[in-house]
């Protein structure tokens, strides 16, 4: 084990925070003053993501939300304070682009990117310049990678963190670096797993280039299992069989509510406890144990979605896909 897997390793241990799997985004923001700071939330108008925007605007933040359908996120923060809604598909690198000038062009600062938008076991879908990428790499992937190189002038120097949402789905597939884009076959649960790893990988690699440099901490974290919109291209009668619900539509034992999922994120933006465990991956609002078993209900993070090596591999692929990753 080399030097830097070491370090990593002895980060990826339990910090004792006093919240754990049954907090809420609430909770964890409890006492928080989030007054002129502003956050940007990919997906933040579904699922975990709306639980994010909404708690982090009670706190105070400023909310930034794009969204490849903004009349739908309009209609869902309805209510929300200090919340704006912009265009933005992940899957299309122009639009990314076109949203990080727009956002540039205004001069303002980021605290908070939480990179929660994603897609979960669609079908074969091609994306990207030439309409070859697997669309879980490059929304889940890719997209954020993109915006997050695009808006890196405007992250708050020494104090911003991007959250990266994960999920114990990595458990299926480290990254498949003979075959990302799965041309030799097709995998819908393999290609969401890489993803998810590629989501872990990523906060490890950025927060080791932005520690060096402007201070900017990223995290990766497993919101736990829980239903939402995420799922709509598995049938239910798959989610009964797979026992994430009952026959009447009850989540499994062990599920968490929407506003249970969103806390780990927030705790990971927001908590002090993290300060020295910049690219550390979350779990239940504290740092996650090493995984012993292969129950992701258990969860623990895998060590090849730690790997430093596996992850400075992953973004000089990355940044040759893109055109990007040289950090300003």
């Amino acid at each position: 084990m080399t030097t830097q897997q070491q370090r990593q390793s002895a980060r990826q241990h339990s910090i004792g925070s006093r919240f754990g799997a049954l907090s809420t985004a609430d909770d964890v923001l409890d006492g928080i003053d989030l007054a002129g700071r502003t956050a940007l939330v990919t997906g933040g108008y579904s699922g975990l993501g709306l639980e994010i925007s909404r708690a982090l605007s009670k706190a105070g933040a400023y909310v930034v939300v794009p969204a490849r359908r903004p009349g739908a996120a309009k209609a869902a923060l309805r209510g929300t304070e200090r919340v704006e809604v912009q265009a933005l598909d992940l899957a299309d690198q122009d639009s990314i682009r076109g949203f990080a000038d727009r956002f540039l062009a205004t001069h303002r600062t980021l605290d908070i990117v939480v990179n929660n938008a994603g897609v979960m076991a669609c079908p074969e879908t091609r994306v990207g310049p030439d309409g070859v990428w697997e669309s879980h790499f490059a929304i889940n992937h890719l997209g954020h990678f993109a915006l997050v190189n695009r808006l890196y002038p405007a992250l708050s120097p020494g104090t911003a963190r991007v959250v990266s949402v994960a999920s114990s789905g990595h458990f299926l597939s480290g990254i498949r670096w003979s075959d990302p884009h799965f041309s030799r076959g097709y995998d819908r649960w393999l290609a969401y797993a890489q993803s998810k790893t590629a989501n872990a990988l990523f906060a490890v690699h950025l927060d080791s280039l932005s520690a060096a440099g402007n201070g900017v901490r990223a995290f990766a974290v497993h919101p736990g299992s829980i239903l939402t919109p995420l799922q709509r291209h598995i049938p239910r009668e798959e989610q009964i069989a797979q026992g994430w619900m009952s026959e009447d539509g009850t989540p499994a034992r062990g599920f968490k509510s929407p506003a249970q999922g969103a806390a780990t994120a927030v705790w990971a933006a927001t908590s002090p406890l993290l300060d020295a465990h910049g690219g550390a991956y979350c779990q239940d609002c504290d740092i996650a144990e090493p995984a012993t078993t292969d129950d992701m209900l258990i969860g623990g993070v895998k060590p090849w979605a730690r790997d430093p090596e596996s992850a400075a591999r992953l973004w000089q692929l990355s940044a040759e896909l893109t055109g990007l990753g040289r950090l300003a």
